[in-house]
């Protein structure tokens, strides 16, 4: 992946030019979510064939019931399956609402299931073509977590640049992400900057992003709206805007973290698919 499209908000953001003049204005609320839907599976009296797809289920089961947030992923192979089993596979995990690509040298389509922490991960080759077939447990998958930042400079050398003429308000700010990023350790808060409301033009956000470079993994989460995190090509820095249902950009940030929380799922979650898929699996035993 060589591009990353950053919607552009010029002006003062939300702070009033006259602190005693305040107009209140409601953000428009995003309309629509997605929810949870049983998957259309087999019924057991179709299932004699898909011996090896249950098999995976069941280790995919055994995975849940065992994962905490945090943990390494637990990893499932579904190379060798028949095209049966595979479509098994498919129908069992459905689409949840975060995908991610992982562009040169990643090279992978992540997919989350229908339940959360299960995410479908395909390996590719330099033609696009899929080379390896897994699904994971996990809160982000290990491929994010592990290799987002692999080729990622490690700091910013702000005393080097060559500032244009029409960027006034970048500097001050890759100068507090040079201050903030040599104290992240993973765990820590993350460390949020709210472009939203802080006063910058077109050109300062353009040369943010030539200096913080591109990074290979973008996320798109889908719930009240749309989230896109891309990462940056500065190690732990990535770049998040949330959208309403009318694709309006409505919060601009760069955040200091391993991963942004709203990729992750949550214990809970991942506990509660853990009971839904052994209720989906009851059908078989």
């Amino acid at each position: 992946m060589k591009d990353i499209s950053i919607p552009v908000v010029v002006g003062p953001g939300s702070q009033p030019e006259n602190p005693d003049d305040l107009n209140m204005a409601f953000m428009e609320m995003p309309q629509g979510m997605s929810t949870y839907e049983m998957p259309q599976v087999p019924e057991p009296e179709d299932a004699a064939h898909l011996s090896q797809g249950l098999m995976r289920a069941r280790a995919l089961l055994d995975a849940l019931r065992d994962y905490r947030a945090g943990m390494p992923a637990r990893v499932i192979e579904l190379d060798g399956l028949d095209e049966q089993n595979l479509v098994f596979m498919d129908q069992l995990l459905g689409e949840g609402e975060v995908s991610v690509k992982c562009g040169a040298p990643l090279d992978a389509l992540i997919q989350e299931s229908v339940l959360a922490g299960v995410w479908r991960v395909r390996y590719l080759d330099s033609a696009g073509e899929v080379v390896r077939d897994t699904v994971e447990v996990a809160d982000v998958p290990g491929l994010v977590r592990e290799q987002t930042f692999r080729d990622s400079q490690t700091r910013l050398d702000t005393g080097s640049l060559e500032i244009p003429e029409n960027v006034y308000n970048a500097p001050p700010l890759l100068a507090e992400i040079a201050d903030k990023l040599p104290e992240y350790r993973p765990g820590n808060e993350p460390h949020i900057i709210n472009l939203s409301l802080l006063p910058h033009t077109e050109e300062d956000l353009l040369f943010l992003a030539d200096v913080l470079r591109i990074g290979p993994v973008v996320i798109l989460s889908r719930g009240y709206g749309n989230c896109r995190i891309s990462s940056t090509g500065t190690r732990n820095l990535w770049w998040v805007q949330y959208f309403n249902s009318q694709e309006t950009l409505i919060l601009n940030t760069l955040e200091i973290s391993d991963v942004p929380e709203v990729a992750c799922a949550a214990d809970e979650d991942i506990q509660d698919s853990a009971q839904r898929l052994a209720e989906i699996l009851s059908l078989y035993a």
